[in-house]
């Protein structure tokens, strides 16, 4: 049997999400030593957040990224449309926002990590170590100091003074310390499938909705990654009706779809989601920092996990780099380094906007879970009905893309990071 091996690191990050590589790219700008586990060999998963919102290519451009990013295969949305009963309303003008970050970008997932564990790469203080998996924490005292972990090789352990947690809503990390996130029910789940494009362009369209059936498309080059929103629990119950009455349902709510989704010709293609939404009361122990997911999971609703995970790997780094920097060169102050008031200080930035968010999201949640028996706007609306299209849709097209593109609390990086190389 291989004996263990002992690795050391400054900063130790569990999990290589969006959240992990960006915090590890921003400490090792300045040079902190930092290593981060990811436990697959590789970036490729599907049906994982893709949307770039105009925050995240904000953040890109203060690190000289932005322009080489977008050479990257990728599609851009301006505006975003609900389709209500065969209605189109203008939902979200993403054009309105300050140039050039004016658009939603949408790009897989494995794309944006591999553009960032690439430029991190070039860093000689990061190391990415890929087919690590976590398997539970390092301790002195009640101070977290580290993690063990398994790779092809056998068992690891990770010295490190800081330790981060961005492995995700499954965090093994955050389990093994004892804190535990805040359910909060969510009455919806998502089934996940691709269908080919129409014959006629499908205009970007944030969801269809037609009575209970409401569904989702994303531009994915050649194809339609299309997600259609389903009651909590209901699955069982739709594949019962059978594939072909899923079919209709979803020719009838997204009638662009008609021509192509008997392209779906069996069950296998269908990926369950279940959606779930909560975070951590405390993001926090001595030595430990839960961050994205791992802190908070976010519904798939306006694709804002990925926005708020980039953001909290923001405002970490923001705030560790000062007694990162203070440890590694020796200066006064070095010997307390990271700091349990600096850890709080980050939850304390952090945790309002994640709050404000998902009520925003437990909202739509539970207005589209809710059973109708009725359209949700006649065809033509009613007066009362566009008395109230005017009254709603004036203000979500006005506050959504702020919202939506740049988050309820923005983050910028320190000048001291970001004119780093």
């Amino acid at each position: 049997m291989a004996a263990t091996r002992t690795l050391h690191a400054e900063v130790c990050i569990v999990g290589g999400g969006p959240a992990g590589l960006m915090l590890g790219y921003l400490l090792a700008r300045i040079g902190i030593d930092v290593l981060v586990l990811e436990k697959h060999d590789d970036f490729l998963r599907d049906f994982r957040g893709d949307t770039v919102h105009p925050s995240t290519l904000e953040l890109l451009g203060d690190l000289g990224l932005r322009e080489e990013f977008l050479t990257l295969p990728h599609s851009e949305v301006r505006s975003l449309d609900v389709v209500v009963n065969g209605i189109r309303v203008k939902a979200m003008d993403f054009s309105q926002l300050p140039p050039p970050n004016d658009f939603l970008a949408f790009m897989p997932q494995w794309d944006f990590l591999d553009f960032l564990a690439g430029h991190a790469a070039r860093l000689p203080s990061f190391r990415l170590r890929r087919g690590a998996a976590a398997t539970g924490v390092r301790r002195a005292g009640s101070a977290v100091t580290g993690v063990t972990a398994v790779d092809a090789e056998g068992e690891l352990q990770i010295v490190a003074r800081l330790t981060v947690a961005a492995d995700g809503r499954a965090s093994t990390v955050r389990a093994a310390t004892g804190l535990e996130p805040r359910e909060f029910g969510v009455g919806v789940d998502v089934l996940w499938f691709d269908l080919p494009k129409p014959p006629a362009v499908v205009r970007p369209t944030l969801a269809y909705l037609d009575r209970g059936v409401s569904v989702v498309t994303i531009d994915r080059g050649d194809r339609l990654q299309t997600g259609c929103i389903i009651a909590k629990g209901r699955f069982d119950e739709i594949r019962a009706e059978g594939l072909g009455a899923f079919k209709e349902s979803l020719a009838r709510a997204a009638k662009p779809l008609a021509p192509v989704v008997d392209a779906l010709d069996d069950w296998e293609s269908v990926k369950l989601l279940s959606v779930r939404l909560s975070r951590l009361e405390t993001w926090h122990r001595p030595g430990l920092l839960c961050i994205g997911d791992a802190a908070h999971a976010m519904s798939p609703a306006f694709g804002v996990g990925v926005e708020y995970a980039i953001q909290d790997a923001v405002a970490t780094a923001n705030r560790l780099a000062e007694p990162l920097l203070l440890r590694a060169i020796g200066g006064p102050g070095s010997a307390l380094g990271v700091t349990p008031r600096d850890l709080a200080a980050i939850q304390r930035r952090r945790l309002p906007a994640v709050k404000a968010m998902q009520a925003i999201q437990l909202q739509l949640h539970r207005a589209i879970a809710r059973p109708l028996d009725r359209p949700l706007l006649s065809n033509p609306p009613t007066a009362v009905q566009r008395a109230a299209l005017n009254l709603i849709v004036p203000a979500v097209r006005g506050a959504g893309p702020r919202v939506i593109g740049h988050g309820l609390r923005p983050e910028r990086i320190d000048e001291v990071i970001a004119r780093s190389r």
